[in-house]
């Protein structure tokens, strides 16, 4: 018997008649001796939805009801999967994250899991059932109230259950099978990934891959937990994020592992930043005390004649806005001239560990690029990445071409997208 936490995306439960396909997939689990945790996200839409009718009442809508009202298609959901997994004769519950257990800070949509407290769901394995749990959700640890955990967050809770409860195996069910080479709605002949490692992951995630959150293969790694990327569409293998990778380490193991892009993110440039000292870090202070997470940096060469630089820097578009506010406001103590937003630009990243021991992946990526017409803006490296800046509408292309290049292409079927999302 094993213990298996299911997860599945809005996407897979988007009807009465997809909310019924994973029922009888997840009653098959219990009949064959699993003990089985499924982490549920809303309804296709509903968070959207649900988004879209706070602005109608109101265009700041306080972030504390905010997510008091995004819970609430989680625990639709989840209440109609208990019932279908009843209709077939196995018997369900289902908790809101707060039932199951999952406290966090206070950091109202976009918390973070501080403890998993799941006495509740192991009563309820113990008892035969199977327990359904409202993912993107928790509770703080002394006020009790309601908090939802961000983009990515079902992830989160389901590996974070998975981890409390030393589960054997964390199945992520999406609307594609697996993990791929590439963005199959840009890339129709992506490659799957059977097996890839949770370094490779985190990076492919924190460059924009939708198929798993970021934080979910952080913890996943740091708690040593497998994830299983499958469709709930279908019956394929999906791919498996481990640190046990077949041929790590040799000539066997491939150079790129995939390519990641992201629109998601927006480019600030702080112009006239007088080149002394200490003005860089006041600047990234401000941005921290705003609570903005920053991803590449380019400072230019001071120009003699002014002893002014400018320094540019890409964030979440969603964080743009407020992070110009804070800047404007303390325009006078760092002496910048002025400020240029620009939310245009689109993320390009090559991923593979296999990189680290091939010299000529970085020439042969911008040889790759300059042939298809794609200009460059900004650039950024780690051990295991390449990432650049280019324009949004030239994106796709640069995708395509980088893909093409390094020979990722599948001489197999082409890859299907069953619901449409990437969730």
């Amino acid at each position: 018997m094993a213990l298996i936490v299911q997860k599945y995306g809005g996407s897979s439960v988007a009807d009465a008649t997809s909310i019924k396909r994973v029922a009888k997939r997840i009653a098959e689990a219990k009949r064959g001796g699993n003990d089985v945790v499924v982490v549920v996200s809303a309804m296709g839409d509903t968070t959207d939805n649900l988004i879209d009718l706070a602005n109608e009442v109101t265009p700041m809508p306080p972030s504390r009801e905010m997510d008091i009202l995004l819970t609430a298609g989680e625990r639709i959901s989840m209440a109609l999967l208990a019932m279908a997994i009843e209709s077939l004769g196995v018997e369900a519950k289902s908790f809101t994250g707060q039932q199951a257990g999952v406290i966090t800070d206070t950091r109202y949509g976009k918390a973070r899991i501080i403890d998993v407290a799941p006495g509740r769901i192991t009563s309820t394995l113990a008892e035969g059932a199977v327990a359904i749990v409202a993912g993107f959700q928790g509770v703080t640890q002394h006020t009790n109230d309601v908090t939802t955990l961000g983009r990515g967050g079902s992830d989160t809770t389901a590996v974070a259950l998975a981890a409390a409860l030393h589960a054997d195996i964390c199945e992520i069910y999406t609307d594609v099978d697996g993990v791929f080479t590439a963005d199959p709605r840009i890339v129709p002949s992506a490659r799957r990934i059977p097996r890839i490692s949770y370094d490779e992951m985190m990076e492919m995630a924190a460059s924009g891959a939708k198929v798993l959150g970021l934080r979910c293969v952080e913890y996943a790694r740091r708690y040593g937990v497998p994830v299983h990327v499958r469709s709930s569409f279908s019956g394929r293998e999906g791919t498996l994020v481990t640190d046990e990778i077949e041929g790590a380490g040799t000539v066997e193991e491939p150079i790129i592992s995939g390519v990641a892009h992201d629109r998601s993110e927006a480019k600030i440039t702080v112009v006239g930043v007088p080149d002394v000292p200490g003005k860089a870090a006041k600047i990234f202070e401000v941005v921290a005390g705003a609570e903005v997470n920053i991803d590449m940096i380019v400072q230019n060469v001071s120009v003699a004649a002014t002893g002014l630089t400018d320094i540019s820097f890409t964030l979440p578009a969603t964080d743009g806005q407020h992070c110009i506010a804070a800047l404007t406001a303390a325009q006078a103590e760092i002496g910048y001239d002025s400020l240029q937003y620009d939310d245009t630009i689109g993320k390009l990243s090559l991923v593979g560990a296999g990189m680290r021991s091939h010299p000529g992946v970085s020439a042969k990526l911008f040889a790759a690029l300059s042939a298809a017409g794609i200009n460059l803006e900004m650039i950024s490296t780690s051990e295991i990445r390449i990432s650049v800046v280019t324009r949004a509408d030239h994106l796709d292309d640069a995708v395509r071409a980088a893909h093409s290049a390094f020979e990722l292409d599948s001489t197999e079927d082409e890859a299907v997208v069953y619901g449409g999302t990437g969730r």
